[in-house]
């Protein structure tokens, strides 16, 4: 059982058990993030790691998202678990991981998908499909052999993690909630009415 004082810890079970419930897409989490005239935006996006530091996922920063993070670093996390009947919320400012981290993770992903980083114009218009079907073969051909390299354009983000909340289903609409509130070094717990 998770310490109560440790909310990464907690999350760590909930999604070990949600990995068991939902193994399709446990790592799928709404990503909430505002341009710099602070219109909303939010999508799905796959959670790639959490640890003390923060939640990382990875895109492509000429899309929507790269650039609304980049230009307003703050965003929120959405974990759904209807399995289990449950929601994980988190909100914090975002940075980009180091180049090393980013390369590292790039490197793990399957050639194809290091191939459509490259191919794709991630949120950008374009004239139909065979655009993108041209640019894939484009890119296939140049990296028959050997390594696929990082694109300049595609990194993650790490988002610090300065509130966390647990919610779960309970009867009767009288769900219990708990928040996790960064202090100092630490953290500060409240329970929320439902």
């Amino acid at each position: 059982m998770a310490r109560q004082d440790d909310p990464i810890t907690l999350f760590r079970d909930w999604l070990a058990e949600a990995e068991k419930r939902e193994p399709e897409e446990a790592t799928a989490v709404a990503l909430a993030s505002a341009d710099a005239d602070g219109v909303p935006n939010v999508r799905m996006v796959l959670l790639k790691g959490a640890a003390a530091d923060g939640f990382v996922f990875y895109t492509n920063l000429e899309s929507a998202k790269g650039r609304e993070l980049l230009a307003n670093p703050q965003a929120a996390l959405c974990f759904h678990w209807k399995s289990l009947r449950r929601q994980v919320r988190v909100q914090g400012p975002v940075r980009q991981v180091p180049d090393a981290e980013a390369d590292a993770y790039f490197a793990s992903r399957a050639k194809d998908s290091q191939i459509g980083a490259w191919a794709s114009r991630q949120s950008r218009a374009m004239a139909g499909r065979f655009e993108l079907e041209a640019a894939v073969a484009k890119y296939v051909a140049r990296h028959a052999l050997g390594t696929v390299p990082r694109p300049a354009f595609w990194s993650g983000f790490r988002l610090a993690p300065r509130r966390i909340e647990f919610w779960e289903n309970r009867p009767f609409r009288l769900h219990d909630r708990t928040v996790y509130l960064a202090d100092g070094d630490g953290w500060r717990t409240e329970k929320l009415y439902p």
